[in-house]
C-alpha cells in the first residue's frame, strides 16, 4: 500500500535530460508526491472535485484538449497521468496493475484535498476507476465510466503488445519509437475516433510522441497484458458497489464493445445507469462531450454534490 508523503508540488520533473518528445510536449501541470512516487496532474476550477483518468497509450493531454477548461466552470477538475505514461513515472518494472494505479491516484487525490471526488475513467482508465471504487470506496462519491473496459473478453493479447512487453522489447521498442512516422500516428489516432473525425488540433495537442518513448511503449504493453485477469478479479465485487454509477458508451465502439462490457456491467452494479450513444465510437469523451458532461452532472447530483 502506498502511503501519502508530504511534498509540495513541483513545476516539472527533476530527473535526467528531457527526450525530444518531452521537450516538445513538456508537463502541463504540477507534481504531487505519494509515498515517494511523483504524480503529474493538472488542476483547474472550483466546486465538487472531479478526477479524470485517461486511457491506454495516452496521457492527461487527452483531457486538457478541451474537457478540463469546459468542466472547470462548475467542478474542481483534476486530471492525472497514469503511471508510466505522460510524466508520472512507472511504479515498478512489471507494469502497474489497475489496483496499484487506483491506490496511487486515489492517494494523490487525497493528498490534494479531494477526499471523495467523482471519478471518471475512459477506456482502460475506466478499469482503474472501477478498481478505485472497489478497493477504496471511502475515497469516491460517484463513478462515470466512458467507453470503459470492465469485463473479460475473448481472444489473446495482440502481437504488438506481446512484442513490446516481452524480452524482445528491449530491441523492438527503441526501433518502433525511432521509425514510427507521422502517417502511422495519424492513422492510429483516427482509428480511436472512428467513425467520427479527429477534432481539429487534437493530434497536435495530444503529444502522441510521449506514448512512443521506449519506456512508455513497454509500460503500456505490460498494463494491457495484465488487464483481462485484473478485471476478472474485481468483477465479482461489482454487486457490492454502493455509489452512483453512470456508464456512457457508443454503439459504434469497436475497441471496447458495448455488449461485452457496458451492458453486463450496468446489470451487475446496483443502480447503475447506462446511456447508449447511437453511431458514436470509442472516443465518446470528445465525440459526445455534451452527453459526457450531462452524465457527470447526473452522477454528482445523485451523490448529493450538486
Amino acid at each position: 500500500m502506498l502511503a501519502v508523503a508530504a511534498c509540495a508540488p513541483a513545476s516539472r520533473p527533476s530527473t535526467g535530460t528531457p527526450s525530444p518528445a518531452e521537450a516538445t510536449y513538456p508537463p502541463e501541470g504540477r507534481f504531487v508526491e505519494v509515498g515517494g512516487h511523483r504524480v503529474h496532474y493538472v488542476e483547474k476550477g472550483s466546486g465538487p472535485a472531479l478526477v479524470l483518468i485517461h486511457g491506454a497509450s495516452g496521457n492527461l493531454r487527452d483531457w486538457t484538449f478541451d474537457a478540463v477548461d469546459r468542466l472547470s466552470g462548475r467542478y474542481r477538475v483534476i486530471a492525472f497521468d497514469r503511471p508510466g505514461l505522460g510524466f508520472t513515472p512507472r511504479i515498478d518494472n512489471d507494469g502497474a496493475s489497475i489496483r496499484e494505479q487506483a491506490a496511487l491516484l486515489s492517494a494523490a487525490a487525497l493528498r490534494l484535498g479531494a477526499e471523495r471526488p467523482v471519478v471518471l475513467g475512459h477506456s482502460y482508465g475506466g478499469a482503474v476507476a472501477l478498481a478505485w471504487a472497489v478497493d477504496h470506496p471511502e475515497r469516491v462519491s460517484a463513478l462515470v465510466l466512458v467507453s470503459a473496459a470492465s469485463q473479460r473478453w475473448d481472444g489473446g493479447l495482440p502481437f504488438f503488445y506481446r512484442l513490446t512487453s516481452g524480452p524482445l522489447g528491449a530491441v523492438a521498442n527503441p526501433a518502433i519509437s525511432a521509425l514510427a512516422g507521422e502517417d502511422r500516428v495519424q492513422q492510429a489516432i483516427a482509428g480511436v475516433f472512428a467513425p467520427q473525425p479527429v477534432p481539429p488540433g487534437y493530434a497536435e495537442h495530444i503529444g502522441a510522441d510521449l506514448a512512443l518513448r521506449p519506456e512508455s511503449l513497454r509500460e503500456n504493453a505490460l498494463q494491457r497484458a495484465g488487464l483481462k485477469a485484473e478485471i476478472a478479479a474485481i468483477v465479482p465485487r461489482y454487486p457490492q458497489l454502493d455509489l452512483p454509477v453512470e456508464l456512457l458508451r457508443g454503439d459504434a465502439d469497436t475497441t471496447v464493445g458495448l455488449q461485452i462490457h457496458s451492458v453486463p456491467t450496468s446489470r451487475q452494479i446496483p443502480g447503475a445507469r447506462l446511456t447508449v450513444l447511437p453511431g458514436i465510437g470509442h472516443a465518446a469523451q470528445h465525440a459526445a462531450a455534451p452527453q459526457m458532461d450531462a452524465a457527470i452532472d447526473r452522477a454528482a447530483a445523485r451523490a448529493g454534490l450538486r
